[in-house]
């Protein structure tokens, strides 16, 4: 999957950034910034909620290729904040969104792979691949760890935008951006588990494009995507972030 060969890193890409202080009209602006992504590879771990959301939201912003892991298939209870339509109930996540996502963007090249993550290999259907840019979209938060930490150290070359605390009604205003080296984590500190609070589409779908955002930023040369890698994430206040089921 992919082409192989010498991996690009992020401060790699042959195609130009556009110069967005330089530009005076919202069609050029438009144009300049389809123009650079175009050519941009993602790959997104997890179509639930935030990874179809974040899907959706990188192809119709003209992301080339987005590369897409997920082993589920659509259910009833998934139809309240995940990008699918009661007629896909049954249907492997990864085939129905890869149908949303063309009925919106059929410019965009769609990779899907139906395959649970597993610890240990779970970068692997993202190597050899040009990716640019990987979201973590992953529901435990043991595998959100795992995942953050195999990608930092498996591919460090490639930033990574991962989101944390999904669970719930408001809390928009507690949202905040923590770095570590190529990790760049959404998060709502106060959020409690999906445990315990039932997961909806405002919020998850807020933090989604929030993770999107983030992901244009790194493409358009906007956010650096740091140096090094490791976990655990430190916060501004020094205390660990806690990864919550989502």
């Amino acid at each position: 999957m992919g082409q192989t060969g010498t991996k690009r890193g992020p401060n790699m890409k042959q195609h130009k950034t556009p110069h967005l202080s330089a530009i005076t009209t919202p069609e050029r602006t438009l144009a300049r910034i389809v123009g650079t992504l175009e050519g941009s590879v993602v790959g997104i771990a997890g179509a639930g909620g935030l990874g179809s959301n974040v899907a959706m939201a990188l192809a119709r912003s003209g992301v080339g290729t987005l590369i897409i892991v997920d082993f589920d298939r659509v259910e009833e209870r998934n139809l309240n904040r995940q990008q699918y339509f009661r007629h896909q109930i049954g249907v492997l996540k990864v085939d129905a969104l890869r149908e949303n996502i063309l009925g919106a963007s059929p410019s965009c090249n769609v990779k899907t792979l139906n395959l649970r993550l597993e610890p240990g290999t779970m970068t692997d259907p993202f190597r050899n691949t040009d990716v640019d840019v990987l979201v973590e979209a992953l529901d435990a938060a043991e595998l959100k760890v795992r995942f953050i930490e195999e990608a930092l150290t498996g591919l460090p070359g490639v930033p990574v935008v991962a989101a944390s605390g999904v669970a719930g009604v408001g809390g928009g205003e507690r949202l905040r951006l923590v770095h570590s080296g190529n990790l760049h984590l959404i998060q709502d500190p106060e959020s409690a588990s999906s445990d315990a609070e039932p997961s909806l589409a405002p919020k998850v779908g807020m933090m989604a494009c929030y993770q999107a955002n983030i992901v244009l930023e790194i493409l358009l040369g906007m956010k650096g995507g740091g140096s090094g890698g490791g976990t655990p994430v430190v916060d501004g206040t020094g205390e660990r972030t806690n990864y919550r089921n989502e």
